[in-house]
């Protein structure tokens, strides 16, 4: 599954690269609500999609948080993360990361890496609300489809 044009034909379908926007379009319910220590999580029960978000997060990480989940909606529409990482060996990490990757293409664009050449990883995640790493995951894929843009 290539997730940069899943991305990329979800963002030119919906006309947005906003988590929320395009968790709606898609009919994905979005929750904020208590959940102490948990970020959020992805459901499905009986074919309704919900995004559930820790209301007491501030409103980046609720974006993030959402793009993410939003990932294991699109990518992982049936997988069950808690029982799998509970009951069975199957490891969850695969998942995780994808989820993470298809956030940082949603959040973090080739025009906003293009926009903003002379600032490394660390200015762009701060800029953008994004963490380092997934910054500079985003540099490093436009470096090897040869994007030009930042390759700090």
């Amino acid at each position: 599954m290539d997730i940069r044009k899943t991305v990329l034909r979800l963002c030119r379908k919906y006309g947005t690269r906003d988590p929320f926007e395009l968790a709606d379009a898609l009919n994905i319910l979005v929750l904020k609500e208590p959940l102490g220590a948990i970020n959020g999580y992805y459901n499905q029960c009986y074919r309704q999609k919900f995004i559930h978000i820790n209301e007491s997060l501030d409103p980046c990480r609720q974006r993030f948080t959402c793009a993410h989940e939003l990932g294991h909606a699109v990518l992982h529409p049936k997988a069950n993360t808690p029982f799998l990482r509970e009951q069975t060996l199957f490891s969850v990490s695969r998942l995780e990361t994808e989820a993470n990757r298809f956030a940082a293409e949603l959040l973090c664009p080739d025009e906003e890496l293009a926009e903003y050449p002379e600032y490394n990883a660390e200015q762009l995640a701060c800029m953008l609300g994004l963490r380092r790493e997934l910054v500079e995951y985003r540099i490093q894929q436009n470096r090897e489809a040869g994007i030009q843009g930042n390759l700090k």
